[in-house]
C-alpha cells in the first residue's frame, strides 16, 4: 500500500481545500488513479505493482479517512488496460516533437473535451446561475444598444452648444461605429488569450470611463476622440458577451437563450429613446459657468445613458470567469471548481442541495503555445512588458489567419459576405428612415411659409420671435430690433437704414441682396456668412456673440426620440419568435428566412410618402431583420472552436461596424433626391445575403468546440 500512497500530501491538500480534483480522473467512461493536472500526458514506465495499488486504494477508505464529492470510489475499468499500456511505452519529450503532431494531439483532445463538457453542462443543469449571468451579460449589451443611439439623438443639441457644420456633425455621427469597429477586432481578440472576462471588464470600464468623461467636456475634438474610445470599448464587449454566455449553456439550451440575450439591444433601443425625450428637451437642465463651461440637458443624458455599462461592470465582478477558457488553456482546478459552483448553484435553487456534483476530472487539451517571458533578472520592467504585449499581440494575429485557414476559409468568408450585407442594408435603412422623415417635415414647413412682399416699416420695436417668413423688396427705417429671434427667416433686396439690432439670437437666416445703411449691430450673432451679396454702408458690428446660442425647441425632435422609441419596440416580436423557433427550425433557415422577409419590406418603402407610413414601414422591417441578427450571432459562436471564438466573432462584428458606416454615408446622401437607389441597394444585399447564407452549415446539434 505504501507505493499506492506516493502522493499522500495530496490527498490532504485535497481535505484542507475540500478539492478532489487531483485524486482520481473520468475521462470517456473510464476512470484512472491520479495524473497531474497541467493538462499533458505522461509518458514513461510504471512499475507494475501500481496498478494493483491502485487497486487497493480505490477499493475503500479507513475508518478515519473521509469521502468527498466527486471522489471515485469503485474498481478501474477494464478498458484502462490500453490506456495502461500506452503510458508504458517509451515517450518522446514534447520540445523534440514535431509541432504538427503537437497540433493533431491538441486537436484530438479538443474534440474529446468538447463531448465531455457538454455532458458536463448537461450535469449542471440551467437554472439560477444563468439566469444571474443573463441579466449581468445583459446589460453590457444593453450598453451597446445605447451607444448606437446616442450620438443621434444629442446632435441637434449639441451642434448648438458646439456650432458644428454638417461636415462636423457627420463625422460625429461615424465616429462611434468607428472605435466599435477597431474594439471589435482588437478585444474579441485578447478575449481569446486573456480570458472573458477580463477583457470584458476592460471593454466595460472604457466605455463608461469615457462615455462619462465625453458629458463634460466642451470642445468638439475633445468630445469627438471620447466618443471614439468609448465606441472602442463597447464595441469589444458585443463578440466578449456572446463567446462568455454561450459557453455555460448546453446545446438543447444555447440557441433559444443566446436569441433571449439579444433582447437586451433592444432594451436598449428602448432606454435610450426614453431617456432622451425625457431629458433632452429640457433645455434648461444644467448649469453654467461663466461665458466659456455650459452643461446643458443633452449632457444629462449622456451621462444617464452610461448606468448600464456602470452597473454591468459591477456586476461582472461577481461573476466567474468560463470554465471552458479555463480548460482550454490547462487550469484544470480552476475550471472544476468553477462547474462545481454552477452546479450546487442550480441544484440548491431547485431545492436538491443533497445533489452531487459527480464530475472529478475533465480533459484538458496539449498546451503548444510558446510564450517568450524575460525573467526577472535578465531585464527591465519595461522589456518584460514590451515582450508579454507583443507576443500576446502576435498570438492574436495568428488567430486571426487562423480564421483564414483551409477548415474555415469558406464559413468565414460566406459569414463576412452575411454579415456586411446584413449591416449595410439595415444600418442604412436606420439612419435614411429619419432623416427622410425630417425631409419629409421640412418640406411640409416650407410649405407653410409666409411671404411678404415690398413692405414698409419705420420707427417700429420688433421685440418677438419672426419664423418661416421671406421679407422681399422692403423698406425698414429707424426700427429696433431687440431681444428678439429670428428662425427660417430670409430678407431679399430690402433696405434698412438707421436701424438698431441688439441682443438678436438667429437660426437659418440670411439677407440676400440688402442694401443696409447707418446700422449697428450690437450682442448679435449676424455674421458675415449670413449677409449675401449686400452693401453695407456706415454699419457698426459691436460685441458680437461668441459661439452658438440658440435656444429653439424643435418640435421634430420629439417626433425623432418616438420613431427609434418604436423602432426598437418593433423588433420585440421578432425577438420572441426567434427564440421559441431557434432550436427548431435551425440557424441557416432563421438567416434566410429573416433576410428574404426584410428585403420584401424595403420595397414597401417606394409607398412611404406620409411621415406615418414611413414609421410604420420602418417597424416593420425592423421586427423582420431582427431574427436573422439573432441567428447570426448564435451560428457565429457555435462554427468556431473556444480558442478562436471571440476572435472570429470580433473580426465579423468588425466588419459589420464598417457596412454600418458605408450604410450610413451611402444612404443619407440620397435624402431628398431619390428613394430608388437606397431601397435597391438594401433589397439587393438581403436578397443576397439571404441566398448565401442558406449554403452555410447547420450547428443546430453541435457542441461547442
Amino acid at each position: 500500500m505504501d507505493d499506492g500512497y506516493r502522493n499522500t500530501n495530496l490527498y490532504q491538500g485535497g481535505r484542507e481545500a475540500n478539492q478532489v480534483s487531483d485524486n482520481y480522473r473520468y475521462q470517456d467512461g473510464n476512470y484512472e488513479g491520479y495524473a497531474p493536472n497541467d493538462g499533458y500526458y505522461r509518458g514513461g514506465d510504471e512499475p507494475a505493482h501500481e496498478e494493483d495499488a491502485q487497486s487497493d486504494v480505490t477499493e475503500g477508505h479507513d475508518e478515519d479517512d473521509e469521502v468527498y464529492e466527486g471522489e471515485y470510489q469503485g474498481i478501474p475499468h477494464p478498458d484502462d488496460i490500453k490506456e495502461k499500456q500506452k503510458k508504458r511505452a517509451p515517450a518522446v519529450a514534447d520540445e523534440y516533437r514535431d509541432r504538427d503532431d503537437l497540433m493533431a494531439e491538441r486537436m484530438e483532445d479538443e474534440e474529446q473535451l468538447a463531448h465531455q463538457y457538454e455532458n458536463i453542462i448537461e450535469e449542471c443543469g440551467h437554472g439560477r446561475f444563468q439566469w444571474t449571468l443573463f441579466f449581468v451579460l445583459g446589460l453590457a449589451l444593453m450598453a451597446d444598444g445605447v451607444e448606437v443611439f446616442v450620438v443621434g439623438f444629442v446632435l441637434p443639441s449639441a451642434e448648438k452648444d458646439m456650432c458644428l457644420s454638417s461636415s462636423n456633425k457627420g463625422m460625429l455621427g461615424l465616429i462611434v461605429y468607428l472605435g466599435m469597429m477597431v474594439g471589435a477586432v482588437m478585444l474579441g481578440g485578447l478575449a481569446d488569450k486573456l480570458g472573458r472576462k477580463k477583457c470584458l471588464i476592460i471593454s466595460l470600464a472604457i466605455n463608461a470611463a469615457f462615455a462619462f468623461l465625453s458629458s463634460f467636456v466642451q470642445g468638439y475634438g475633445f468630445f469627438l476622440f471620447c466618443r471614439l474610445i468609448s465606441g472602442l470599448g463597447i464595441g469589444g464587449s458585443l463578440p466578449i458577451v456572446f463567446a462568455y454566455f454561450s459557453e455555460f449553456l448546453s446545446r438543447e439550451k444555447r440557441g433559444e437563450h443566446l436569441s433571449w440575450l439579444c433582447m437586451f439591444w433592444m432594451i436598449g433601443g428602448i432606454f435610450a429613446s426614453a431617456m432622451a425625450w425625457s431629458i433632452i428637451p429640457h433645455y434648461g437642465w444644467g448649469f453654467s459657468m461663466g461665458t466659456k463651461y455650459h452643461f446643458h440637458s443633452w449632457r444629462v443624458f449622456v451621462l444617464v445613458c452610461s448606468l448600464p455599462c456602470i452597473a454591468s461592470l459591477v456586476a461582472l465582478k461577481f461573476m466567474p470567469e468560463s470554465p471552458r477558457f479555463l480548460l482550454e488553456i490547462g487550469k484544470h482546478d480552476e475550471a472544476w471548481m468553477i462547474l462545481k459552483q454552477v452546479h450546487d448553484t442550480n441544484m440548491r435553487a431547485k431545492g436538491e442541495p443533497e445533489r452531487v456534483f459527480t464530475v472529478s476530472y475533465i480533459k484538458t487539451p496539449k498546451q503548444v503555445d510558446e510564450f517568450i517571458e524575460i525573467q526577472s533578472s535578465t531585464g527591465t520592467w519595461y522589456q518584460r512588458w514590451l515582450v508579454r504585449i507583443t507576443t500576446t499581440f502576435k498570438q492574436v494575429w495568428d488567430n486571426v489567419l487562423y480564421c483564414l485557414t483551409a477548415q474555415y476559409r469558406m464559413n468565414t468568408l460566406m459569414l463576412a459576405v452575411v454579415w456586411f450585407t446584413m449591416a449595410l442594408s439595415y444600418y442604412g435603412l436606420i439612419v435614411w428612415f429619419p432623416d427622410m422623415i425630417r425631409y419629409l417635415q421640412e418640406e411640409a414647413y416650407e410649405s407653410r411659409v409666409k411671404i411678404f412682399d415690398e413692405e414698409e416699416v419705420s420707427h417700429f420695436t420688433f421685440n418677438f420671435t419672426l419664423e418661416n417668413q421671406i421679407h422681399r423688396n422692403g423698406e425698414y427705417r429707424n426700427d429696433k430690433f431687440i431681444g428678439m429671434k429670428f428662425k427660417e427667416v430670409r430678407f431679399e433686396d430690402s433696405l434698412f437704414e438707421e436701424c438698431y439690432f441688439e441682443d438678436v439670437t438667429s437660426s437659418e437666416t440670411f439677407f440676400e441682396n440688402c442694401t443696409i445703411i447707418s446700422t449697428v449691430f450690437y450682442n448679435t450673432d449676424l455674421y458675415e456668412h449670413k449677409f449675401i451679396n449686400c452693401r453695407l454702408i456706415n454699419s457698426t458690428f459691436m460685441k458680437e456673440k461668441e459661439g452658438c446660442h440658440l435656444d429653439f425647441e424643435e418640435d421634430n425632435d420629439f417626433l425623432i426620440y418616438l420613431v427609434s422609441f418604436l423602432g426598437s419596440l418593433s423588433v420585440l416580436p421578432g425577438n420572441i419568435i426567434s427564440a421559441l423557433l431557434m432550436d427548431k427550425i435551425g440557424r441557416i433557415k432563421m438567416i434566410g428566412g429573416s433576410m428574404l422577409i426584410s428585403a420584401v419590406c424595403c420595397f414597401f418603402l417606394f409607398f412611404g410618402n406620409s411621415e406615418s407610413a414611413m414609421i410604420g414601414w420602418q417597424c416593420l422591417f425592423c421586427g423582420a431583420s431582427i431574427a436573422a441578427w439573432n441567428a447570426l450571432d448564435v451560428i457565429t459562436v457555435e462554427l468556431y472552436p473556444t480558442d478562436k471564438r471571440a476572435t472570429a466573432f470580433g473580426i465579423l462584428n468588425g466588419l459589420c461596424k464598417f457596412g454600418a458606416i458605408l450604410g450610413n454615408s451611402i444612404f443619407a446622401s440620397f435624402v431628398g433626391i431619390t428613394k430608388v437607389v437606397p431601397i435597391l441597394l438594401a433589397s439587393s444585399a438581403l436578397v443576397g445575403g439571404g441566398l448565401l447564407a442558406l449554403r452555410l452549415p447547420e450547428t443546430r446539434e453541435q457542441v461547442l468546440m
